[in-house]
């Protein structure tokens, strides 16, 4: 198959999606990742909840190249999967925030430990060693503190869903009293 790829109808929710799938990474031919890809953009269901259908089987080895499971031009698929709700996808980026987060405090204490080691190594000179190690436990301190406050963040992140939950629980109960009282009313 050529690298321009292919074009498919995928239907989800009563409307149809007319996509061009590409090879992505270099591949020489569309792959089910790269479909799957496609019609996230395209439909904005998140990868991880789609269930591509094609001819009443699911597609579920991303790896697999569309053409050995007979998907062609003008083939359709069927998604079934439901996009994120607006409260959802607020959290959603809090954790994508928090985890960028993670990874830069991450790379900092690294660094602090290359220096470190290079200190310890004698790559600087004995009389700047003594300096040089006590502003690298300041640096220690300032990046352990930044690590506190992404477990703050985590926790907080934690109590908030869990806050949702009782949320919703008490509008049930609520709902549930509402109607036994109205039953009673008649």
């Amino acid at each position: 198959m050529a690298a321009t790829g292919l074009s498919v109808t995928v239907t989800h929710s009563n409307k149809k999606h007319d996509l061009h799938v590409t090879p992505q990474q270099g591949g020489s031919e569309p792959i089910v990742q790269d479909l799957a890809q496609v019609v996230e953009e395209a439909t904005g269901v998140p990868l991880p909840f789609q269930k591509l259908i094609f001819k009443g089987k699911s597609l579920k080895e991303m790896e697999k190249p569309l053409s050995a499971l007979g998907i062609q031009n003008g083939c359709r698929v069927m998604l079934i999967g439901k996009k994120n709700s607006p409260e959802e996808e607020v959290e959603l980026k809090k954790l994508k925030d928090l985890e960028k987060f993670v990874e830069k405090v991450a790379d900092q204490l690294k660094e602090l430990n290359k220096e470190l080691t290079g200190i310890q190594q004698g790559f600087l000179a004995k009389d700047l060693q003594a300096e040089s190690l006590c502003k690298l436990h300041r640096r220690v301190k300032a990046t352990t503190e930044q690590f506190m406050k992404i477990l703050e963040k985590i926790d907080t992140l934690a109590f908030l869903a869990e806050c949702d939950i009782v949320e919703q629980n008490i509008c049930q109960e609520t709902e549930l009293l509402r109607s036994t009282n109205l039953a009673l009313a008649e």
